[in-house]
Parts: structure tokens; sequence; C-alpha cells
């Protein structure tokens, strides 16, 4: 919105900042994380008071989790009402890239929330079915693939693009919709499994989005993408402002999610931003370089898969418990030690999914 003010700009003063796309990331940052710290207590006493037990634990779980009772959940409202407030004050309301973006984490934000409400409702961690929450996820994913199509350059509608192998780019046609679904989707889940320990999926989260905004403003820029022989995918660069938005409002959330945490995301949260990171992905023809980003989420989903398809073949395990997080709980390890070695694994996986850019 703040952009129409280089409206009142003559070229050569204050408004003329408005132009540019790092100075208002900038100003998104800053009101994303001012929202955080302004509405993080007041949010937290409400859900507090309005959920009682807070979110339910679960009973077959670390027995270091019962300790936690009575967290309130949702938090993830903190970190989506952050976002949107400052996209929509900082980010260009002419750029379907982010409508495109806010469309799936508002979306995935709001199924969140009616899972996170069941949760506490029936205070048991059934929530939503699994099924239902899927189908309304292949839903959504869907017409954002769709849309980001419409708004790709012709020689990159319906194919996907490579790292490192930058010439190469495969047609996949009309399978693009039902690739993308998966993309977004599946992130969206991922993130979602990872959330199980006071501050270890918001940081990730914030490290694989700072990541792709870089991307976005990379490849939304002909003067970049010529030098780093990227794709050139015009309008993505105004996505950094959102990337910046989920940078400020998840440190916000982090100053009350630091262990021990006052408040928990939720599927709130956890569905709205992994599905966010998704839809960057897809829209920014980097749908590949998301699992070497985001290379944490995938490595906890598929602890999941893998735990789950081998008890149903062997009836035995191959981690002491999934996701993996959890199975170094049960080794002895500390929590902070699992968060904080985690972060440093995503930190890793995001230099290499920024190496990509420029790496043939």
């Amino acid at each position: 919105m703040l952009y129409w003010l280089t409206l009142l700009s003559d070229g050569g003063d204050f408004f003329n900042l408005f132009r540019y796309i790092t100075f208002r990331a900038g100003g998104a940052f800053l009101t994303a994380l001012l929202f955080g710290f302004l509405f993080g207590k007041p949010l937290i006493n409400v859900l507090r008071k309005r959920q009682g037990k807070g979110q339910p634990i679960r009973e077959d779980g670390p027995e270091g989790h019962f300790s936690k009772a009575g967290t309130p959940t949702m938090g993830g409202l903190l970190i989506v009402g952050a976002l949107l407030t400052s996209t929509l004050l900082w980010a260009r309301w002419d750029n379907p890239f982010v409508w495109m973006v806010l469309f799936v984490t508002m979306s995935f934000a709001l199924i969140g929330f009616a899972d996170d409400y069941a949760k506490v409702k029936k205070q048991n961690t059934a929530g939503v079915s699994g099924k239902l929450r899927l189908l309304l996820g292949f839903l959504i994913a869907a017409v954002a693939a769709y849309w980001a199509a419409q708004y790709h350059p012709d020689d990159l509608t319906y194919k996907l693009a490579f790292p490192v192998f930058k010439d190469t780019l495969l047609n996949l046609g009309l399978l693009f919709i039902p690739f993308s679904v998966i993309v977004i989707v599946g992130a969206a889940n991922a993130v979602n499994l990872t959330d199980g320990l006071d501050g270890l999926a918001i940081m990730p989260v914030m490290i694989a989005a700072g990541t792709l905004g870089v991307i976005a403003y990379a490849v939304g820029r002909v003067d970049f993408t010529e030098y780093l022989d990227v794709h050139y995918v015009p309008g993505t660069g105004e996505i950094l402002i959102f990337t910046a938005g989920i940078f400020g409002g998840g440190l916000g959330f982090l100053w009350y999610n630091a262990p021990p945490a006052a408040v928990f995301m939720g599927d709130t949260g956890s569905l709205a931003l992994g599905g966010a990171l998704g839809a960057i992905a897809v829209a920014t023809k980097h749908e590949i370089v998301l699992a070497i980003v985001g290379g944490l989420f995938v490595v906890e989903a598929l602890s999941v898969i893998i735990q789950v398809l081998y008890f149903k073949r062997t009836g035995k395990r191959v981690f002491l418990m999934a996701p993996i997080h959890h199975h170094y709980e049960k080794k002895g390890w500390a929590e902070p030690q699992i968060v904080i070695r985690f972060w440093i694994i995503s930190l890793i996986l995001a230099l290499i999914g920024l190496a990509t850019l420029k790496v043939r």
C-alpha cells in the first residue's frame, strides 16, 4: 500500500525510497517484528484464558513433554497477523505473486486454526480429519499452482527448472499442477511435523524464507538473472517483502516460543508457513532448491514415512520415535541441544541452496 506514496515523488525525495523493494522489505521486517512485540503478550493472555488446559499433550510422546501441559496453542496467529499486516502495508497490491502466496498462507492458516480449535475443544490430539485436511490442502495448492502458471513467462510455463543444470527445462505440461500441489502440501505438512519442540520449527522456517526471499529477488531482476544465468520470472522480486514479514514475525514469535515456550505455534502457524514456502518455490521456479533449503523438513517428513512403512511391514521401528527429533529426545539429548543443532543444519542447507544460484 505504501508503494503508492511514490506518486508523490519527483524522483529525488524521500518518497522515492518506496520504489525500492529492498527498502520496503526492511519496512516489512520492522513492521512484523513490532507487531509481534506489541501483540504477543496480549494474544498469549487471551489464548491462555480461552483455552484453559491449553494444547493436549500426546500420551505416547516423550515423558518430558508432560511438563508442558497447559501451554496455549494457536500462537501462529501472531506470525500470520504480523505477516499479513506487513505484506499489505509494504508490498505492491498489483503483483499477482504476492496475492498467490498470501492466498496459500491464509488458506492453510484457516485449516490449521480449525485443527487447533478442534484439539483444544475436544482435549485430544485428533483434531480435524487428516483426509479432510489433505483434500482442502490439495484444492488450495491446485488453485495456487494454476494461478502461478498464468503469470510465468511463456518459456517457463508448466516447466520444471533445475539448479546447477540451468539450461535444462522439463516440460511437465498439465502435470505441473499436481507436481506443484505435492510441493506446496508436502512443505506444509513437513513443517507441521517439525513443530514438536520449543523453537524448533520457527528458526528453520525463517532461514528458509530468508533464503527463498533472496532467490525471489534475484530471479525477479533481469540484470541479476543475466549475471547468474538463471531463469527470469518478472514480478517475483516483490516476494522478498513477504519473506521479510515472515522473518520479522518469526522473530517476534520466537521471543515467546523460546524454551520454555509460553505459547505453541500450533497447526495455525506451521501449516501456513510451510504452505508459504512451497508457494514461493513454485512462483520462483525453484521447487527443487526448496528440497535443499528446507532439507531439515524433508528429513523430518521422511522419518515419519519410513517409520510407518517399516512398522507396517515388519512390526519393528527404525527410530525410537518419529519424527526424528523425538528419536534424539529418546536417546537422551536435551531439548535445547536438539533445537540448536537442527538450526545449524538448517543454516548450512540454506547456504548450499543459495550456492545453486551461481554453480552450474
